[in-house]
């Protein structure tokens, strides 16, 4: 399905083949312990190269759940280095990304492909990847 891996700074999660519907954090191979964010910043990269023929989902979703109450949230989505959403998030548990297809499918390649996700928290915070969903495919 995929393989995750953090680094300092980073979580990289890569598709092996296109996964279909709703998924968790969890289920692509997170744990809510590794994901601690003592800095309260935030990369988050699916690397989509060479996945094959695919097809985004209507409206392609992100939702990032963390287990602190947090202010303000800076969040910036590019694909393929082009910068798609940059948006503030106002207080809570969680932020929904709703990305815009065309906008992705305009900019795909036909081997590398990566979407990042850039969030400046306004403190340390724990995400929760059993709560946290991507749904990028049909």
């Amino acid at each position: 399905m995929a393989l995750a891996e953090i680094t300092q700074g980073e979580i990289k999660i890569k598709f092996e083949k296109p996964v279909k519907g709703k998924v968790s954090l969890k289920e692509l191979g997170l744990t809510e312990d590794s994901i601690t964010l003592e800095n309260g910043l935030l990369r988050l990269v699916f690397d989509m190269e060479g996945i094959g023929e695919h097809h985004y989902f209507q409206v392609p979703t992100i939702t990032i759940a963390y287990k602190e109450e947090v202010g303000e949230t800076h969040w910036q989505v590019d694909f393929n280095e082009q910068t798609i959403l940059d948006k503030t998030d106002h207080h809570g548990h969680s932020t929904v990304i709703l990305l815009d297809r065309k906008k992705i499918a305009e900019l795909e390649h036909h081997h590398k492909n990566q979407l990042v996700i850039h969030a400046e928290f306004p403190q340390a915070v724990h995400v929760l990847a059993s709560e946290s969903f991507v749904h990028l495919f049909n």
